[in-house]
């Protein structure tokens, strides 16, 4: 099959699942115990993606200046800084240590 009809099978299943959303009752959605389990999942996908992205590459996994960044961008959120200051940080943390050799 052609690459773009994977794309656009793709595309529909995304929508109707999120259309498939709106049929689940409001009375199952606002039960507190499914919110604490969507909160908790939402916290540990994003914790797990970000863990992924900074010690894998392809199906090996290496310590590099990535590592340096996730430090730097993470004392910068516990020090309460602005988003942009976040990412400046870890941008800034980033090249001083591929300047100092890290891969």
């Amino acid at each position: 099959m052609n690459l773009w009809l994977w794309i656009l099978i793709a595309c529909v299943v995304a929508y109707l699942t999120k259309l498939a959303g709106y049929l689940v009752p409001a009375k199952v959605m606002e039960n507190p115990q499914m919110t604490r389990v969507a909160g908790t999942l939402t916290i540990g996908l994003l914790a797990s993606l970000t863990a992924v992205n900074t010690f894998s590459t392809g199906q090996v996994l290496v310590v590099d200046a990535r590592l340096a960044a996730l430090v730097a961008a993470g004392v910068a959120l516990w020090l309460r800084a602005p988003f942009l200051v976040v990412v400046l940080a870890g941008a800034a943390a980033a090249a001083v240590a591929r300047l100092l050799g890290a891969a």
